[in-house]
């Protein structure tokens, strides 16, 4: 079990004294304006609980929002990280501070809330991405306000904002078909999280409303992003469908790769079309055509919801869907005749 942030931690990780971290806690004579300021700001970052009677800084009295998130939502930069740029501009524009705290595995199954929560001016938390329902239930039990990004479950009570995966995912469908795709098939671990399941949902509704047939070697429901993974399952399909949808922009990197080294010309003979916009679909090549999620205004909107709900407590939680955009490049062409 993780013990509390002493002030020894504060000074080992700003590389100063121990004594000079006390005095400015101690609101003592003896440190710069300066540095003082930064050993408060890195105190309420990493959780450090303040003895009772401390007169508080004109920088706590503004308020916190804490941002929390699991240590592989944090490592996936590219996309949390643009999210939570944005949360920390608007929380900033808000008038308040931001403190951000990753939850590794341990603390997740052990149940261990992250300390930032003890700190008595944290007025409101915003969880992003996946967390086990369980955890997540614990840190809404805080009885601060909550706001889950790019994650919801039946069970969880609190605000979310969300990708409209559903109608994200029948657009893309859509635009295959209306490139004359009758043979489309699907790439993605639908059990790792809700909107991957969510984004099935809207290739088969698509599928459904454009008559076409599900076949079942063409449904890779629990793909994981590997290349060895990519190349059996390829390479056990019989025939090609001539295009597939992804449901993230990792896994169309590696089944364009995939198919080239098995042969394939891509568009010439399969489609690829993902979801996200990422990095990923930018550096493939041919360039993937894919759903693009606006991250800034994920981060907008769910500083928004949070502050409207720190005013509004007794409100029915909501679900906010954010919408997609289809960004078309070269990895799509219609069907080869």
């Amino acid at each position: 079990m993780k013990s509390k942030v002493t002030m020894q931690d504060i000074a080992d990780r700003l590389n100063l004294s121990k004594n000079s971290v006390s005095q400015a806690i101690s609101g003592k004579d003896g440190v710069s304006e300066e540095t003082r300021k930064l050993i408060l700001d890195t105190a309420d970052q990493m959780g450090y609980i303040y003895q009772a009677g401390r007169k508080k800084s004109q920088a706590e009295t503004s308020g916190y929002i804490a941002l929390i998130a699991s240590d592989f939502a944090f490592a996936q930069k590219g996309f949390f990280g643009e999210i939570y740029l944005s949360v920390e501009q608007e929380t900033r524009q808000r008038g308040k501070h931001l403190l951000i705290q990753s939850v590794d595995q341990e603390s997740e199954q052990e149940l261990i809330l992250p300390p930032v929560l003890e700190n008595q001016g944290v007025e409101g938390i915003l969880i992003l991405s996946h967390l086990r329902t369980s955890y997540m239930d614990m840190v809404i039990s805080k009885g601060l306000p909550t706001v889950l990004i790019d994650h919801h479950y039946p069970a969880v009570k609190a605000d979310c904002i969300l990708t409209n995966n559903r109608f994200g995912a029948y657009e893309a469908i859509h635009y295959l078909t209306e490139l004359g795709h009758l043979n489309i098939g699907f790439v993605g671990n639908i059990q790792f999280s809700p909107s991957y399941y969510e984004r099935f949902e809207g290739f088969r509704l698509a599928m459904r409303d454009a008559g076409l047939e599900m076949r079942e070697e063409w449904l890779l429901l629990d793909a994981v992003e590997q290349t060895e993974y990519m190349m059996d399952a390829m390479k056990s399909i019989p025939d090609q469908p001539t295009a597939w949808f992804c449901v993230n922009d990792g896994l169309g990197f590696i089944l364009n790769s995939t198919l080239q080294q098995l042969g394939f010309q891509i568009p010439k003979e399969v489609s690829i079309c993902s979801f996200d916009n990422g990095q990923l679909s930018q550096l493939s090549t041919p360039p993937t055509t894919t759903m693009e999620i606006d991250l800034k205004l994920f981060g907008r909107k769910a500083v928004e919801q949070l502050f409207w709900r720190m005013d509004h407590r007794q409100e029915p939680f909501v679900e906010m869907l954010l919408p997609t955009k289809l960004i078309t490049r070269e990895s799509t062409a219609g069907p080869r005749m």
